[in-house]
């Protein structure tokens, strides 16, 4: 949903005297949010105000009470309270009931907006939605409930409502939207209207975007938020609001965000709370409870910061502490689910998928309105398999609450399942591929997936993850996305939730995006990880392990260093190792999500080079006794966190030194350009900076264009000298490739090759000139290897399996040659007549006389006189033993098209 902003001009009412002007200045400064200078004008017109008509001396305190809360100045506006004129108590007793709110003084904020309501207050409207808002919280529903209702009364009545008035309305319409949803519509219609009728009100404004974050619209928060920030840029909760959406949209800087907003407010407990689920997040409960104190100190009865802290000791396994504090907000509010929801939600966080599942029942129980908790519940389930049970459950919420994004994104997705394929032919395994895939990518998806058990369990001293393990592919990156989150637009390629993992197919990329086995493989490394430690792993100790495990499987798997990651370590970006976690869960800046995944890796490089892999198996297993990291490395590596953030800066630069060398800013004579493009610009550069691996590699590459070819060499050659690591886009390897073809050095050329695809596991045309320069040197081992690498990148092309079945032919690999003719089916080519012949002549090679028969009999089907399918077909019946097999045949017939696998772009045949 898209909302304008109202651009406002602050216009001062008519002066009724010097005052009156006085005072429509010092609430515009409020408003704009120039607190200090609003509350010392306030103040002063608030206490002096005889000269002012008692409507003005009303809205003079109202405003300077509301400033004084809006900055946490809760003492101060009690103080306040003390001195205002005993006439104006009725009128000021709405703002004092939400002082006492705000301090958790609940009883006394009650009596206040009774008072209002009873003395018929401007603001009773205001005050009567607070008691309906505490008696929802902490009372009866039902008399919650019937004075919202109250509500649609009031807006339908005669007497002309003010903005604060159908402020109240729109909020009460949107909780009776609880049980009737058609009403949300109508909230947000009310904020509009609140928002017509005072635009300098931020109030609305802010309840809009905290709805859209309810119902996981996060665009649309930001944007609402960004309005009220356009009028005040110092609003706190506004400030807060912002943070929240920034980290739904999974921005960077969403700390120092929220920060901002307990600059203007150090008092206010809800930012309070939602920085301490940020450091939950990184398992700095010590910090995370220091913050959850310093709001409970404001207000010691909110339920927010109780469930947090509860949350927080839950995590940690403190039981009695943590049914000690839920019991307490159990008592306070015995209908207030939102304590299990949250704590559900921290266990996600903390990938406890089944604790989160038994926390939503926990809320369904005690509300059985939370539509949020029968979604988190059935998300939950989903995540854990339980397809049905998830579905049931996320049908309730759906009825309960069609707005939200998150249901309705997962509904639909499970409304897909029927398209896919299931197979459970190895009780180990349950593979899920969608039908239009599941023929082409299965073989391949359960090759990789048995290689990487076996090697796994023994990697992992024996262990076995409970079985079976779920594999679920998706051909659209946008399905795979809402299966991990619920919403699109997810960068992550696979994701594990313990004994089911989820992935993007090689059909939801472009084409040399990702090496979907090498994805594959690391989801799967995660399953062993959780399962060892009980989940209870650290998000950088398992994404870190994991990629690690991806290198030791094959060459060039896994992240892998580049200029602009070791410049990011030379700019002092990258984190130490012990602060990791939150380069994964607080990034603070767009590529460090990324950079924590590869300096993981290498740590884990450093430590099994160190001191092995058992150190590895036993931390896991610490993990899985409740140890926490520091503890683990003093005791079984006999060092502190500080001394290995030490050690590995020291293994870092030891290990990049050259790169890191050869990427230092070039020291350029005065002349030279600071954008060189020519070749006598980089050529000047290098003079003056032989040493320095972007100019080497820019002027090797210029040469190479204007066809150069021995000088473009030698550039490249240096290069490679001075960063040998990086097989990245441009890489120096690839234009030696390109260099040495031109000039028909073929060896040359296949050995830049081999050190390219040594470095990078999804460079797909890498791999395709590899294996056509191995073909020329008769390697037809090396040959066949370069292709089956190009399938793990993208298995899409007809005419990479028929050479790939060809090399496999030739080699004697009956299995392969066979995987590749199923493949070349698959994908439905024009000539499926000989598709289906090659595929008979295959089976019967490898000894399947059955499947031959079936498949050559599938051939004359479509092409009744193809004379090498008849001549195929008389053999089987005959029982001739395969022999040598004949020459792939094409039948001369064009069977018609249907829908088959397709690539984003088709099966294109090269």
């Amino acid at each position: 949903m898209k909302r304008g902003f109202l651009l406002v001009a602050f216009a001062t009412l008519g002066p009724s005297g010097g005052g009156a002007q006085t005072l429509d200045e010092a609430i515009s400064a409020f408003r704009a949010g120039t607190y200090e200078t609003a509350i010392e004008s306030l103040g002063e017109i608030s206490r002096s105000g005889s000269n002012l008509s008692p409507n003005d001396r009303r809205r003079a305190y109202v405003a300077y009470l509301s400033a004084l809360t809006e900055v946490g100045r809760y003492e101060d506006a009690l103080e306040a309270l003390t001195q205002a004129p005993p006439v104006l108590e009725t009128e000021l007793a709405n703002s004092a009931g939400e002082i006492y709110f705000a301090l958790g003084r609940i009883d006394e904020a009650r009596v206040q907006f009774n008072r209002a309501v009873q003395g018929r207050a401007v603001d009773q409207h205001s005050a009567r939605l607070k008691l309906a808002v505490i008696e929802w919280t902490y009372g009866d529903r039902e008399a919650a409930l019937a004075t919202f209702d109250s509500f649609i009364d009031i807006y339908n009545g005669s007497t002309p409502l003010s903005s604060s008035d159908l402020t109240a309305v729109a909020t009460a319409v949107r909780y009776l939207g609880s049980r009737e949803h058609a009403l949300f519509q109508d909230a947000l219609r009310a904020y509009d209207e609140a928002i017509v009728a005072d635009p300098g009100n931020l109030e609305p404004r802010i309840l809009i975007g905290e709805f859209f974050l309810e119902k996981y619209q996060g665009t649309e928060a930001d944007a609402a938020m960004q309005e009220v920030l356009q009028l005040n840029p110092n609003h706190p909760r506004a400030l807060l609001g912002l943070a929240r959406a920034m980290l739904f949209n999974n921005s960077v800087g969403v700390a120092e965000q929220v920060d901002k907003a307990l600059e203007q407010n150090e008092n206010l407990v809800e930012a309070r709370v939602f920085k301490a689920g940020l450091l939950i997040k990184v398992e700095d409960h010590e910090e995370a409870r220091s913050e959850l104190q310093k709001a409970l100190a404001v207000n010691p009865t909110s339920l927010e910061a109780l469930s947090a802290l509860a949350g927080s000791h839950y995590l940690r396994g403190e039981t009695e502490e943590y049914e000690r504090i839920r019991d307490q907000v159990n008592e306070l509010a015995p209908t207030y689910a939102e304590v299990y929801n949250d704590i559900a939600l921290l266990s996600v966080e903390s990938r406890k998928y089944f604790e989160a599942t038994r926390l939503a029942e926990e809320a369904v129980r005690i509300d059985s309105l939370s539509w949020r908790a029968y979604g988190i519940l059935g998300v939950n389930q989903l995540r854990l398999g339980l397809i049905d049970e998830a579905k049931a459950n996320l049908e309730t919420a759906f009825e309960g609450d069609p707005h939200s994004v998150w249901f309705f994104n997962t509904l639909l997705l499970m409304d897909t399942f029927e398209y896919y394929d299931i197979d459970d032919e190895d009780p180990r395994f349950l593979f899920v591929v969608h039908e239009r895939e599941s023929a082409l990518l299965q073989p391949y998806i359960e090759q990789i997936t048995e290689e990487a058990y076996e090697a796994l369990v023994e990697r992992y001293g024996g262990y076995e993850p409970p079985l079976p393990i779920r594999i679920e592919v998706y051909p659209s990156s946008s399905d795979f996305s809402v299966r991990t989150i619920g919403l699109g637009g997810m960068g992550a390629l696979g994701v594990t939730f313990g004994s089911l993992l989820a992935m993007d197919s090689p059909a939801a990329r472009p084409v040399g995006d990702f090496n979907w086995a090498s994805v594959l493989w690391h989801e799967l490394a995660h399953v062993f990880h959780l399962g060892l430690t009980e989940h209870e792993v650290p998000r950088w100790f398992s994404e870190g392990l994991a990629v690690h495990e991806q290198r030791r499987a094959r060459e060039g798997w896994g992240h892998q260093v580049d200029p602009a990651f070791l410049n990011r370590y030379r700019e002092g970006m990258l984190l130490p190792v012990s602060e990791l976690n939150s380069g994964f869960v607080q990034p603070d800046y767009p590529e460090q999500v990324v950079d924590s995944y590869l300096q993981a890796s290498l740590v884990f490089a450093f430590i099994e080079d160190r001191w092995g892999l058992q150190v590895i198996r036993d931390m896991l297993r610490g993990y899985r006794d409740g140890r926490a990291t520091p503890e683990l490395m003093e005791s079984l590596l006999d060092i502190s966190m500080d001394e290995l953030d030490r050690d590995f800066d020291e293994y870092f630069q030891q290990r990049f030194a050259s790169a890191l060398r050869s990427l230092e800013p070039p020291v350029n004579s005065p002349g030279i350009p600071e954008n060189p493009e020519t070749i006598e610009d980089w050529s000047r550069v290098v003079r003056e900076n032989p040493g320095n691996f972007q100019a080497r590699l820019a002027l090797g590459y210029t040469l190479l264009q204007e066809e150069r070819l021995e000088e473009a060499e030698e550039h490249l050659r240096a290069a490679v000298a001075l960063f040998p690591e990086y097989g990245g886009t441009g890489s120096p390897y690839w234009y030696l490739a390109q260099l040495h073809q031109q000039r028909e050095e073929t060896e040359e050329a296949v050995d830049a090759l081999e050190h390219l695809t040594a470095l990078n596991e999804s460079h797909y045309e890498a791999f395709l000139q590899l294996a056509e320069l191995k073909t020329e040197l008769g390697d037809t081992q090396g040959a066949a290897e370069a292709m089956d690498a190009a399938v793990l990148i993208y298995p899409y092309e007809v005419e990479l399996h028929d050479r790939l079945a060809e090399a496999h032919e030739a080699r004697g690999d009956a299995i392969g040659t066979v995987r590749e003719r199923r493949a070349i089916l698959a994908l439905e080519p024009a000539d499926l007549a000989g598709a289906y012949y090659n595929l008979a002549v295959a089976y019967n090679t490898a000894g399947d006389p059955t499947q031959a028969r079936q498949s050559v009999l599938r051939a004359l089907e479509i092409a009744p006189n193809f004379s090498a399918g008849l001549e195929l077909l008389l053999d089987l019946r005959s029982g001739a033993p395969g022999g040598a097999p004949p020459e792939p045949q094409a039948a001369g017939t064009t069977a018609p098209q249907t829908d088959g696998v397709v690539s984003p772009a088709g099966a294109r045949s090269r």
